[in-house]
């Protein structure tokens, strides 16, 4: 860590140093040595431009001694630097400012070496790859930065976390009724229903945060933006239970779902608001996708990559699928690292199957709504839960 410190500001002034050292030039400052040099204003006083070199550490001897420094090294310290940047607890902006430095260093560095005569060629094909590579470190750092900020189930936001139940009022249960009474049955079936509608109600006032925090985190992916307003609606809209669902993965077990107040609803509260088996399809994935112990940047990954899937409507179905490709191939490389708590090597091929069987829950979900979508005057619900799910709402509820 300590070389690529010295080697970040290097790859920033590397030319002007070199020249400065090798034609002995001297410069002279017209404010007394005090200029603030910085990328966008380094030409407008050579002499602080060159004292910045050296007060950062540059000397004439580490031009010879970084000539015959291994680049992978380099990269390799890059990578420990964005490993030490998830796991920081320095406030976001320090380690984003820093990350953002270290890229526009091996940028400057790519743009030396394109203009060394064609005996370096081969280095040059080098500093493309290695450019290649940090851009996708770039992917995996954005993802990783938005997931945790607007996850409510990262590993730090659960740590600590109460969890109580979910108790339907007195007024709502109902006692078992004489199949030999059939207006006692009639009530139960009308309580069954009240209670159905009561826990949905709670069910999507604590679903309704995670709407805006989705939207935000795809707001953040690096190329979702460049999307038309359209396609950017019906991936969010679409794809929002599936998002939200591996984000609750991490508290879902077969027997009962946490959010992130702490209340959970038990098996049995799931499937009286859906029906059985869709429940167990769902405990079923959830399942499947905690057994790859997936760390928050890689479910964050993860996320985006069944966020950014092909669906029914899109414009631009190609844009979508190459932003897809390069979070997978991000996800990829995360999940393959060296040293590291992830889920492996082989990790990528298994967690990808994940995302069809989401396709396909999520597919089930939106049939399931069809029963609120006939019957959205019984029950009253968030207006935003009510717009992601295309629930039909009151007037006053707009307001």
């Amino acid at each position: 860590m300590g070389l690529l410190l010295i080697a970040l500001p290097y790859f920033l002034f590397q030319g002007f140093f070199r020249r400065s050292i090798q034609k002995q030039i001297e410069y002279r400052c017209l404010r007394d040595g005090k200029c603030l040099v910085i990328r966008l204003n380094r030409n407008r006083c050579q002499y602080c431009r060159f004292k910045k070199c050296l007060a950062v550490g540059m000397s004439r001897d580490f031009i010879f001694v970084y000539a015959e420094y291994d680049r992978s090294r380099l990269f390799d310290s890059l990578c420990v630097c964005r490993k030490r940047a998830y796991e920081s607890t320095a406030p976001l902006e320090i380690q984003t400012e820093f990350y953002e430095i270290a890229i526009l260093a091996v940028s400057d560095s790519q743009n030396a070496i394109s203009r060394v005569p064609s005996a370096a060629v081969v280095e040059a094909d080098q500093s493309d790859a290695d450019v290649k590579q940090l851009a996708v470190y770039d992917v995996i750092h954005q993802v990783s930065q938005a997931h945790h900020a607007h996850c409510g189930f990262t590993e730090e936001s659960t740590r600590g976390l109460t969890r109580k139940p979910m108790i339907i009022p007195a007024s709502n249960s109902s006692q078992p009724a004489s199949p030999e009474d059939p207006e006692a049955a009639s009530s139960t079936a009308e309580t069954v229903e009240s209670q159905r509608i009561w826990l949905w109600q709670q069910f999507a006032t604590r679903v309704t945060p995670s709407v805006q925090r989705v939207v935000e985190f795809a707001k953040r992916m690096p190329g979702f933006c460049e999307l038309s307003q359209d396609d950017q609606l019906i991936l969010i809209k679409v794809g929002f239970f599936e998002v939200w669902l591996c984000h609750i993965s991490k508290m879902t077990t077969d027997n009962s779902m946490t959010f992130e107040d702490g209340t959970y609803f038990t098996r049995q509260q799931l499937e009286l608001m859906y029906e059985p088996d869709f429940v167990s399809a769902l405990m079923q994935v959830t399942s499947s996708l905690n057994a790859h112990q997936l760390t928050d940047t890689e479910l964050g990954l993860f996320s985006a990559a069944v966020l950014l899937n092909e669906r029914p409507g899109l414009n631009d179905v190609k844009a979508v699928q190459r932003l897809q490709d390069r979070v997978l191939e991000a996800l990829r490389v995360q999940t393959t690292r060296p040293s590291g708590e992830g889920a492996g090597g082989t990790a990528i091929t298994n967690v990808s199957q994940r995302i069809p069987e989401l396709r396909a829950l999520g597919a089930r979900h939106a049939n399931l709504l069809d029963w609120f979508r006939r019957n959205w005057t019984k029950l009253k619900l968030p207006p935003l839960f009510a717009e992601i799910f295309d629930i039909p709402k009151c007037e006053e509820d707009l307001q």
